[in-house]
């Protein structure tokens, strides 16, 4: 029960770290956790391992519940040997991650390991591509959450990476596939351990981790508000809070829109006027800020939110936020979660940094994300929808079932100016006043393209409606949209634009 001993859980306690079982105990249900393995020792006997045997061998594996619900759980204890992984500690994990497939419950890993157990040499690589490959098997089938609460790295890097969410403890946690001292060795390059793999740099520039928490407690918190939005498994509908229908007409959201299209706003506003009061999890909040994505209620039910948002590079679609909406999207429809789109897009990022950088293939990622995706899809055009972003978003013509749009919305190739500037080209250079012609041509375009009927007109939208009652239309639209039947063609998968 002591693990590596108490004088090893003091130093945990010291580094500001709770220790793997104390992890445990906040984590489940008082009282709900039972214990798998608990025995197990390592079969090493190089290297003097034969006179280090630690019953348990570095991890905490079992089962319990949370909010009265199935999970399955383990938790590597840095105590012993470091939380390095060896055979036996890679077996013991793979038992609880093929109880959980077969059962039809999320997993829960809270990392905290030094790697792979050195003296075990190709055993404990062996035990890594057990777990990497239970990790694919499980993809899809069951959620899969990895809570990093100190330092993850190497090989160790791969198997939170496929998992479906990671989370990450400031100041105490870290991820990489190769340290700080060999970096420096190999590119000469001097960073420290947290600049490299820290929380925040993987929550803003690399998108790897997808929640950052204060400390052990906070990250705990977070598992359980994450798990309260997910499915038990791939056959299962996430979890419905009781809804009392009232007045959902929300007069906030009419004047949302500035009046100049060149003014940002913020897309959480949009949210918090459709969504059940509190109930936003945003998901990526640091990375690729220019696209919203996260969890909500609507009526008590769970639905997946994707918005550009204004407030960031105009809401514009580029490689970082393609992948990230693209992400969010494949997770909510492998596990029934219904998706709302919210599109102000004024397109694709231009430049030769974005070109260079592939986002064709990345834009192709979210385009395709949204396409083969078979949950009920709505979308609401807020303000702009442009180019070929206009299609990737969400729109009638790649499969969505209902699509709404302000009076505000705007559906074109591109916008006013652009558009004028070539159509009318030679009007323009051959007028008196340039200016005066363009600034007239340019309104001509705005009549016809800068609102949303001729779109509607066309049924590309489905109808247009007042921002104070989008709410309402939202909920009976996703309360018509529960029983949807889609089937993709039989395939062995898809391959998607990697």
């Amino acid at each position: 029960m002591l693990g590596g001993g108490q004088d090893k859980i003091d130093a945990q306690h010291q580094k500001g770290k709770l220790s793997a079982r104390e992890r445990l105990h906040f984590l489940l249900d008082p009282g709900s956790f039972e214990e798998i393995g608990m025995l197990v020792t390592h079969r090493s006997s190089d290297f003097g391992m034969e006179n280090q045997i630690i019953p348990g061998d570095g991890v905490i594996t079992g089962y319990g519940t949370i909010h009265g619900r199935l999970v399955y759980v383990f938790s590597q204890d840095f105590t012993v040997f470091g939380g390095s992984l060896s055979e036996t500690h890679a077996e013991k994990i793979c038992k609880i991650m093929d109880m959980a497939m077969k059962n039809g419950a999320p997993v829960i890993g809270l990392n905290d390991s030094g790697g792979a157990r050195i003296q075990e040499g190709v055993n404990s690589l062996g035990g890594y591509a057990d777990i990497f490959y239970r990790n694919v098997q499980a993809s899809g089938v069951v959620p899969q959450i990895s809570a990093i609460m100190g330092p993850c790295a190497g090989g160790a890097v791969y198997s939170p990476a496929i998992t479906d969410f990671i989370l990450m403890v400031e100041q105490t946690s870290y991820m990489f596939v190769t340290g700080p001292n060999v970096v420096k060795t190999v590119t000469n390059e001097e960073v420290s351990s947290e600049d490299l793999g820290g929380a925040m740099a993987h929550a803003a520039k690399s998108g790897v981790t997808h929640f950052t928490a204060g400390n052990g407690l906070e990250c705990i918190a977070l598992i359980k508000r994450l798990l309260s939005y997910l499915p038990q498994n791939c056959e299962d509908t996430p979890p419905a809070l009781p809804y009392t229908p009232g007045d959902e007409e929300r007069p906030q959201l009419q004047h949302l829109i500035p009046e100049d299209s060149h003014q940002p706003y913020d897309m959480r506003e949009v949210v918090a006027g459709i969504a059940d009061e509190g109930s936003f999890l945003e998901v990526h909040k640091d990375y690729a800020e220019n696209i919203v994505v996260g969890f909500a209620r609507l009526a008590g039910k769970v639905i997946g939110i994707v918005g550009n948002q204004p407030m960031n590079l105009a809401g514009v679609l580029d490689v970082n936020s393609s992948r990230k909406g693209a992400r969010f999207v494949r997770f909510c429809d492998s596990f029934n979660i219904p998706l709302l789109v919210l599109v102000d897009v004024p397109g694709f990022l231009p430049g030769t940094d974005q070109e260079w950088n592939g986002i064709i293939i990345h834009g192709a990622k979210l385009l395709y994300a949204f396409s083969e995706a078979t949950v009920p899809r709505v979308t609401l055009i807020t303000r702009k929808a442009y180019g070929g972003a206009y299609d990737v978003m969400n729109s009638k013509h790649i499969g969505a079932d209902m699509n709404f749009a302000w009076p505000t919305a705007e559906i074109a190739v591109m916008g006013a100016k652009g558009a004028s500037e070539i159509i009318f080209r030679k009007e323009i250079l051959a007028a008196p006043d340039p200016q005066a012609m363009l600034s007239e041509k340019e309104q001509e375009y705005k009549e016809k393209f800068a609102n949303p009927y001729r779109a509607a007109s066309r049924g590309f939208v489905d109808e247009v409606i007042q921002p104070k009652d989008t709410r309402r239309k939202l909920i009976k639209a996703f309360a018509m949209l529960g029983n949807k039947v889609a089937h993709l063609p039989r395939k062995k998968h898809g391959n998607i634009p990697l």
